[in-house]
């Protein structure tokens, strides 16, 4: 009974355990293969920790499993994504921990004492690992970003926090054929995408044009993020939702620099995209 409790509390939250495993691991193969561990795992499962929400407690195993045996499994067999570029072991999964720090409080919205817990770290050293975090985003190799949003405040908010992470805005675009000809022009190495776009055209629509032509990460931004997290298709990695906090776009810009550049390429092939229905704006 009470593994079917927590079975029932882990699927009405699917759709952001997805959502966070993809940005973990810079893959929806890999993260969805997290997920259903997870899932597994709590179905055996006869008690959790009492001092602690389920959620913290569901989010914690998912983190020992994605820091033990079964994430380093997941890692070696990742077609993509998984593995950070030229990392040593050890550097790379101190790495990991301060992502998720920040993953944590940027993007899933924990207060300090709960992400802590889920890390099983003292105050203190999640402190530490925040700034390891920071300090990361600040040392990132600049790249050039290309926004399609048609709401232009919008797309004036997310060229500040660009520029603010010291990378280029190549250009803010708010149609599909606007966003194809921008990269004709200047191929970027990242590209926030917003769903619906001015002319009723389809972001999703102009990432398939573009990965046909370069293979680059995206980050979709969606009012809508739970309808591309199906897990039943090939899906994007890396989602924001609308409202979104700039920490949340820090943090997933971040995750796309740091993994290799072909990872939203390979989990959202161009014809899975083409037939993608319209989600949201």
């Amino acid at each position: 009974m009470y593994a079917m409790q927590l079975s029932s509390d882990f699927m009405a939250l699917l759709p952001m355990f997805r959502r966070y495993a993809r940005a973990l691991t810079g893959s929806q193969w890999a993260g969805d293969e997290l997920v259903i561990k997870t899932l597994e795992w709590l179905g055996k499962c006869r008690s959790l920790p009492e001092d602690v929400p389920a959620k913290v407690a569901i989010y914690r195993i998912l983190s020992e499993l994605w820091r033990g045996p079964f994430g380093d499994h997941i890692r070696a067999q990742c077609p993509n994504g998984a593995k950070p570029i030229g990392a040593e072991e050890r550097i790379s999964k101190l790495d990991c921990i301060s992502r998720q720090a920040f993953l944590l409080v940027a993007m899933e919205k924990f207060s300090r004492e709960e992400a802590s817990k889920i890390l099983a770290l003292t105050e203190q050293e999640f402190s530490e690992h925040i700034e390891r975090a920071r300090r990361q985003i600040a040392e990132h190799a600049s790249t050039d970003i290309l926004i399609i949003e048609d709401e232009r405040f919008t797309a004036a908010e997310l060229a500040q926090i660009v520029t603010e992470l010291g990378h280029r805005v190549t250009g803010s675009v708010r149609t599909r054929n606007e966003a194809v000809a921008a990269v004709a022009r200047r191929r970027p190495g990242l590209i926030l995408s917003d769903i619906l776009l001015a002319d009723d055209s389809s972001g999703i629509d102009a990432v398939a044009e573009i990965l046909k032509e370069i293979s680059v990460p995206i980050i979709f931004i969606t009012s809508c993020p739970e309808r591309l997290l199906t897990g039943k298709r090939p899906e994007p990695t890396f989602l924001i939702k609308k409202p979104f906090r700039s920490d949340e776009v820090r943090a997933l810009i971040s995750q796309a620099v740091f993994f290799k550049q072909n990872a939203i390429a390979a989990d959202f092939p161009n014809e899975a995209i083409g037939r993608t229905e319209a989600v949201g704006d």
